[in-house]
């Protein structure tokens, strides 16, 4: 089923909480976030396929990326608003799960996470409150 409203004008139809960031900062945020997934989570595959950290620690961050991916298009594609909070749920759970899967064999990596987790919790509450908002739309 194809929507033919711009998912720009779809999202601004919606519900949303007064503090709701403007999609130009959320953007902002990701553009910030981005290159720290990329090189933490890019150094846990090498490091799982040179085989110096098992693929259980890997796993969590494996999880976290697809979820993280899928969400764009749950959310603004599909236009799911409950499938989307349950996707930004996973993004959530799985960020302390990496941190403390590598802990004790990456310190780093798992710091690294700490704003990725905080920017996570915000836009998992803002997800939820717009999807009870605008539940049935």
């Amino acid at each position: 089923m194809s929507n033919p409203m711009p998912w720009i004008d779809w999202y601004n139809s919606l519900h949303k909480p007064s503090w709701t960031p403007a999609p130009a900062t959320i953007g902002l945020i990701w553009q910030i976030l981005y290159p720290i997934i990329v090189v933490s989570f890019g150094f846990v595959f090498v490091m799982a396929l040179r085989r110096e950290i098992k693929w259980k620690i890997a796993l969590p961050f494996a999880l976290n990326l697809i979820a993280n991916l899928i969400f764009t298009p749950i959310q603004f594609g599909w236009r799911n608003l409950p499938l989307a909070s349950i996707d930004i749920l996973i993004v959530w759970l799985t960020i302390p799960w990496m941190m403390v899967a590598i802990w004790s064999h990456y310190r780093w990596v798992a710091l690294v996470q700490i704003p990725y987790f905080i920017w996570v919790t915000i836009a998992t509450v803002l997800q939820f409150a717009i999807t009870f908002w605008n539940w049935g739309r």
